[in-house]
């Protein structure tokens, strides 16, 4: 089979070359000029040198290709360019689908993310939930909303596409919760906010896995939610703290944090920064509450994700 990655150099996109050429196929990894490919390094593929917004580009990287996972997107919160955001996971999903169809692409897997469902207030749900958030948290999760409408418009007109929403991605080399991690286990994580805020997380080799079942076994327009299951901060820390034998990070009040928030986003507009914590971030903190259950992949794809702890305890022994 030969298939392409957009995003393949980043850290879902890496771990699922390795799973796609392990099981033999041939792998197009899709990276710009710029890219760091060092994820890459050793692995049996072949580059095509482009990006999402350039359609040309695109046109060309699918040429003889069955099979499309598109994984690339501008991932950030806070003070991001919504602009930039918007090219890329809106015009960029648009290109994508323009590309795919024009070379007779066979199938298409879209990873997605659980925040288009908005703000559930805490009720677990899953892939029939109809949003009842009427405003946006943030860009990435207005963008990557429009971008699934786009996905299932495609659908809509004879595509065959499956869709993927993951709750947080974890790994020991996750650029986002990774450091985190390590930094905790060195002693240098002496607070930290929101204890009470609710995560999903699913290790980065299960949503590979759940990727390439869906792709293999999903019918066109399916919509899969990939998580183990979800854990406050604060449970997530204690776990942590019992496995690395670490105290666990003390939790900063409410209303400091929201104060620091308020403080640092104007310094943050003002100098182009994107401060670690702000109005934005302070939202999805004390704000924000969603859950999700995977029961529909685990029941059709026979999806076996590792428990939530497990997957903690794992990076733990990786880290450490």
């Amino acid at each position: 089979m030969n298939v392409l990655v957009t995003g393949a150099n980043g850290f879902t996109g890496s771990h699922l070359v390795r799973a796609l050429l392990d099981r033999g196929d041939r792998v197009t990894a899709l990276v710009r000029l710029s890219s760091d490919v060092s994820r890459l390094q050793g692995l049996n593929v072949t580059y095509a040198y482009g990006d999402v917004t350039d359609r040309a580009s695109l046109d060309k990287a699918m040429a003889g290709i069955d099979r499309v996972y598109h994984i690339a997107a501008f991932v950030e919160l806070g003070l991001v360019d919504a602009d930039k955001m918007r090219r890329v996971n809106i015009d960029g999903t648009r290109n994508i689908l323009e590309a795919a169809r024009a070379a007779g692409v066979q199938k298409l897997l879209y990873c997605s993310t659980v925040g288009i469902y908005g703000d559930t207030k805490g009720e677990t749900i899953d892939e029939t939930f109809e949003r009842q958030q009427q405003e946006f948290s943030s860009a990435y999760d207005e963008t990557k909303l429009k971008a699934q409408e786009l996905v299932n418009a495609a659908v809509a007109d004879g595509m065959d596409i499956v869709s993927i929403m993951p709750s947080g991605i974890f790994g020991a080399d996750d650029p986002h919760f990774g450091p985190v991690i390590k930094n905790f286990l060195k002693g240098r994580l002496r607070v930290w906010a929101g204890g009470d805020r609710v995560t999903g997380i699913v290790h980065v080799d299960d949503l590979v896995e759940l990727m390439l079942l869906a792709m293999d076994k999903a019918e066109a327009g399916e919509h899969f939610i990939g998580t183990a299951g979800d854990l406050t901060t604060r449970e997530m820390f204690d776990i942590l703290s019992d496995a690395g034998g670490v105290t666990p990070p003390t939790e900063l009040p409410e209303p400091l944090v929201r104060l620091i928030a308020n403080i640092l986003d104007p310094i943050g507009r003002l100098f182009s920064w994107n401060p670690p914590i702000g109005r934005e971030r302070a939202h999805y903190v004390y704000d924000r509450c969603v859950r999700i259950t995977s029961a529909k992949a685990q029941r059709e794809l026979d999806w076996k994700p590792r428990p939530v702890e497990t997957v903690l305890l794992e990076i733990v022994q990786k880290l450490r």
